[in-house]
């Protein structure tokens, strides 16, 4: 992966130019822009910018999940989905209970370790999810339904209740999907790697 780094006045001058010479619209890039205000003799506004290729990391992601997925002894193909915030890799393997792990401890890792790597590589953050044949999907589903029903139980007997241990996706997960929720808060409690949510009851 190649960073680019581009240097103009204002934010929009400086999309303008990286456009422009990369020959790429901003969707298929990763663009990080810092603006400051520059004093003494030469005041005004200066913006700098990173830029890398969404292709290239994707080419990137690619061979680091090869390579670590080898030393696994599993096989694996990707279907890859590029949207507006994020970044997609769906694995489709011969052992997706292996890649998973218990309570998808091994899939998250595994998506921390490759988020690290391009970071370390660039200095820049992208927003990377990897899925397993639809897991993380469907754990979706299940833990905001969950977290509903059990909010709503909560609103109703005034009794707080405390979910199973979580990792760090699935406790933000049930965070927010009750940010909206009346009657209810919820809160962090436990330490690595057994924390989990409580749901609790507002008072009126």
């Amino acid at each position: 992966m190649k960073v680019y780094e581009y240097e103009g006045k204002t934010t929009e001058e400086l999309k303008e130019k990286i456009t422009s010479e990369l020959s790429k619209p901003e969707t298929e890039l990763v663009i990080s822009i810092d603006e400051e205000e520059k004093t003494g003799l030469f005041k005004g506004k200066k913006a700098t910018a990173k830029v890398i290729v969404i292709d290239e990391v994707i080419d990137y992601v690619k061979q680091e999940l090869d390579e670590v997925t080898k030393l696994m002894g599993i096989k694996c193909n990707y279907e890859i989905n590029k949207k507006d915030d994020h970044i997609k890799f769906t694995i489709y393997s011969d052992n997706n209970a292996v890649l998973i792990g218990k309570n998808g401890r091994t899939l998250e890792s595994l998506q921390v370790i490759i988020k690290q790597s391009i970071y370390a590589k660039t200095n820049m953050r992208v927003n990377l999810l990897l899925d397993i044949e639809g897991y993380k999907e469907n754990q979706q589903k299940n833990i905001e339904y969950l977290a509903k029903k059990i909010a709503k139980e909560v609103r109703d007997t005034k009794v707080e209740a405390k979910l199973f241990d979580m990792n760090s996706y699935e406790r933000r997960l049930v965070h927010s999907t009750l940010t909206d929720f009346d009657g209810v808060y919820t809160e962090s409690e436990g330490q690595e790697p057994n924390r989990y949510v409580v749901i609790k009851p507002k008072e009126d």
